[in-house]
């Protein structure tokens, strides 16, 4: 009886996709190519790389990042626009699906990052896909409304209390907002010991901002 061909596959320590001429390996996170045109490149963590015996039929074992569109859930308010998550779905894929390479920061490094480019992702969630469960379950709020930061909207921080708020929770214009000098909120302006035409520089959270006065739900 002829003997038949190996299906032994090795593990690769790299691997260069021609079609960007970029190199892959275990632990990058990558964008690759939807089966639906229409829709945006998916993101995901590779895992392995694995060939067969002759280093051809390069395949990725990759971890997908989920954005909250395709969540149980679906996107919510304080979800960012660069927001994913990443799940415990796993996938073999042929290496040159992979579109390009990309960075899912933490989300403390994201929000101190200069510039947002159209390869940087954040995540701050790990997403559980059959049940919808996302780890943690609880993080911290801010404002009146009491939802978690997203750091794609514009807050002012109370000089007093050190918590955040979103400039339309508080009657203000985001246009007011970018003016303030000095800002306390209602309780901590109350009895007129402290006047509302306020300002901390509104801005973007830095490390320490988002380590301000929390609370959580």
């Amino acid at each position: 009886m002829a003997k038949g061909r190996s299906s032994t596959r090795r593990t690769l320590d790299s691997y260069t996709v021609k079609s960007i001429n970029k190199t892959i390996r275990a632990g990058d996170c990558v964008l690759m190519r939807p089966s639906d045109t229409n829709k945006p490149s998916y993101v995901a963590r590779v895992e392995k790389i694995e060939s067969d015996s002759r280093g051809a039929n390069v395949r990725v074992d990759v971890r997908w990042y989920y954005r909250p569109e395709e969540s149980i859930g679906g996107r919510r308010q304080f979800h960012g626009s660069k927001e994913v998550f990443l799940s415990d779905h796993h996938d073999i894929q042929s290496a040159d699906s992979i579109e390009g390479k990309c960075t899912v920061h933490s989300f403390k490094s994201y929000t101190k990052l200069d510039a947002v480019g159209n390869d940087d992702f954040f995540c701050r969630f790990e997403y559980n896909s059959s049940t919808g469960a996302f780890n943690p379950d609880r993080v911290a709020v801010y404002c009146k409304c009491e939802m978690p930061y997203n750091p794609d909207d514009l807050m002012v921080q109370c000089e007093d209390c050190s918590d955040w708020f979103h400039p339309n929770c508080i009657d203000m214009s985001i246009e007011e907002a970018k003016r303030l000098e000095h800002f306390f909120c209602e309780t901590c302006s109350s009895g007129d010991q402290k006047k509302l035409n306020n300002s901390h520089a509104a801005s973007r959270h830095s490390e320490a901002k988002v380590d301000g006065k929390r609370r959580r739900r």
